[in-house]
């Protein structure tokens, strides 16, 4: 499943014992593996060898450039969802003619920038939007690929703010209006209508909702005599967090070849945080261990700016201590970061082994949408990020000072 684990009482991830990195790059910080990311790409990769998919990795689940060139030396292209994650997949040296660009608000800005870097295709979730790329693209004197992104109306029974193929959703258009499209394909002179990308949701652990999709995307496709050049069936793949018991990529690919083998168009593929999501953890230090009337805190220097998940999504996150103990605190306890807020917590209500002050703790599965989402509330500098390779190490991203905090404010005479 992935390169953290215990070894002789230490916790190591691959070859380097994490408490090692904490204390030469302290905390908090992210660790990622070298290892398990490689793995799980291959993973994907050789379950759906059968269809020769293009796998465009979610830049938005982990967009640090080294994360992104380790991918794309593997074959990977990118799945993009702004301007900036154009900015940075095109430093990481992918080839354009593989990456895609999401999103259900591109402006006329981001869509030049991909036209002139002529990437694969824009996927697309409205009228308007079909109608302005097709505006700029005629200024280009060059015809955009465009997949239309069809939202099928399924729930794929997973957090709320994370489903995206439910009619209430603001992610796709309708198969009403996506008919109207395909039949009028004459109305976008600088478009090629020539795609389909469905994505239903993130962190999905069965395969029934993109069997359920993918047979109302083929009754559709048969019933207009669409001929399509790419099926883009998204990402969305669950990890184990908790006590989930998610597809394996060879499952889930067995579960729906059959389905993908009516379509006839090369199948995309966008996974992000089946990839990173366990290649990551989070190290973070003990501040202080405060016994309340009700319950016990343990304090952090790792906060909700940093991990925004079990905030924004009461996301679950095993939590480790670096040194194996057998002893257990009577109460469960809280484990909270030092931000203002009451929703700054990493995890509630955990059995945790006995910690001091000065220990330190891993947060594990933190590699997708952890310093993705970071910030810089309460004015904290972000988090330092290591890679592990082996016996080996390399510092990725510099922690940020608090210099970087006021780098872009403008001083002003007069004020």
């Amino acid at each position: 499943m992935h390169e953290f684990k215990y070894k002789k009482n230490k916790f190591y991830c691959e070859n380097v014992p994490l408490e090692l990195l904490a204390e030469e790059f302290k905390t908090p910080l992210y660790v990622y593996s070298h290892k398990t990311l490689v793995d799980h790409f291959r993973k994907i990769k050789l379950a759906f060898s059968e269809f020769k998919p293009l796998i465009c990795y979610s830049v938005k689940s982990n967009a640090n450039l080294n994360i992104l060139r380790i991918l794309i030396r593997e074959g990977a292209g990118l799945d993009v969802v702004s301007g900036g994650e154009l900015y940075k997949a095109l430093k990481a040296q992918v080839k354009p003619s593989k990456i895609v660009f999401a999103s259900v608000g591109k402006t006329d800005e981001e869509i030049r920038e991909a036209l002139k870097a002529d990437i694969l295709f824009f996927n697309v979730e409205s009228v308007p939007e079909l109608e302005n790329i097709n505006r700029i693209a005629k200024k280009f004197k060059k015809k955009a690929n465009v997949a239309i992104r069809v939202n099928p109306d399924v729930d794929a029974k997973t957090h709320e703010y994370i489903t995206t193929s439910k009619k209430e959703n603001k992610f796709g258009i309708d198969l009403k209006v996506a008919k109207e499209i395909f039949s009028s394909t004459d109305k976008y002179e600088y478009l090629n209508l020539n795609g389909i990308h469905l994505h239903i949701g993130s962190q999905i652990t069965t395969a029934k909702p993109y069997k359920d999709a993918l047979k109302k995307i083929i009754t559709f496709i048969k019933a207009n005599k669409i001929r399509l050049d790419y099926i883009n069936l998204g990402g969305g793949l669950g990890i184990i967090y908790d006590d989930e018991k998610p597809q394996t990529a060879e499952s889930f690919a067995k579960a729906i070849a059959p389905l993908l083998r009516k379509i006839k168009a090369r199948l995309i593929l966008e996974p992000g945080r089946f990839i990173v999501g366990n290649s990551g953890a989070l190290v973070a230090k003990v501040l202080y261990v405060k016994d309340a009337p009700t319950k016990t805190f343990v304090i952090t220097d790792t906060a909700m700016n940093d991990l925004m998940r079990p905030a924004l999504y009461k996301a679950f996150h095993a939590i480790v201590l670096l040194e194996k103990s057998k002893s257990y605190f009577k109460k469960l306890v809280d484990i909270v970061g030092p931000v203002c807020e009451t929703g700054d917590f990493l995890g509630k209500s955990r059995k945790f082994h006995k910690v001091k002050s000065g220990g330190f703790l891993v947060v594990l599965g933190a590699g997708a949408y952890g310093f993705s989402m970071s910030s810089n509330y309460n004015a904290r500098p972000r988090a330092a990020e290591v890679l592990v390779k082996g016996n080996k190490y390399y510092l990725i991203r510099k922690r940020e000072t608090y210099q970087d905090l006021i780098a872009t404010d403008v001083k002003v005479k007069g004020i």
